[in-house]
């Protein structure tokens, strides 16, 4: 039987994310939630998901004791980051001015603010939060974008957005006031801004790549 060990730091869509992995995973795959680190690392594959302030996040992380489970997940296995689980991937996060991440990537999150213009090309304002559906380009032929058309939309929640400084390691662009990397992947782990589980039929498309990858590329 293969696993599929959620992270559970009481941060994140756990439920949501746990249901929609049930629902496209092979039959005989174990989906648990699980903030024991045994657990975690003996699963076949992990995600790590998370919503809210990295501050919160790099909090409960360091108060549950996962954060090298973390670094050591993504080293080993089949992972996928999620929202603000893709963003405190990387070293640092402007959020409260400057919370330190896990860096298993280097560079930061900015925010939105003093980036983006009021409005876009078209007079529509831009709001920050960005807030609803918005677009997908590869930049990586990535096997998590198997039967996802180039460009697809996807449903994002942030004011915050990754700049790694290895821009190799960008798997999709969105734009939105200006262009920037919602997604990253890097031999085994790969990474979204958006949130799949709320993604319709392309979300779900990509966690049943993600159950079926076995972290190569």
């Amino acid at each position: 039987m293969s696993t599929i060990a959620i992270i559970n730091y009481n941060m994140g869509n756990l439920h949501s994310v746990m249901k929609a992995l049930e629902h496209v995973a092979p039959e005989g795959t174990q989906v648990i939630l699980s903030n024991v680190a045994g657990e975690i690392l003996a699963a076949d594959r992990i995600v790590f998901p998370g919503q809210g302030a990295a501050r919160d996040c790099m909090n409960e992380l360091n108060k549950a004791g996962l954060v090298d489970v973390v670094r050591e997940a993504a080293k080993s296995k089949p992972f996928l980051g999620i929202c603000m689980g893709m963003q405190v991937l990387l070293e640092r996060s402007e959020e409260h001015d400057g919370i330190d991440c896990i860096g298993i990537y280097k560079g930061n999150t900015h925010s939105f603010a003093g980036r983006i213009p009021e409005k876009d090309v078209d007079g529509e304002r831009l709001k920050i939060p960005q807030m609803g559906w918005n677009r997908v380009y590869h930049t990586q032929d990535h096997p998590l974008w198997k039967g996802i058309d180039d460009g697809s939309r996807f449903y994002f929640v942030h004011s915050y957005f990754v700049d790694p400084d290895d821009k190799t390691i960008t798997a999709g662009t969105t734009e939105y006031g200006l262009k920037y990397a919602s997604a990253i992947a890097k031999d085994n782990v790969f990474a979204i801004q958006a949130h799949p589980e709320k993604s319709a039929d392309d979300g779900l498309q990509l966690l049943k790549n993600f159950t079926e990858w076995d972290g190569t590329v």
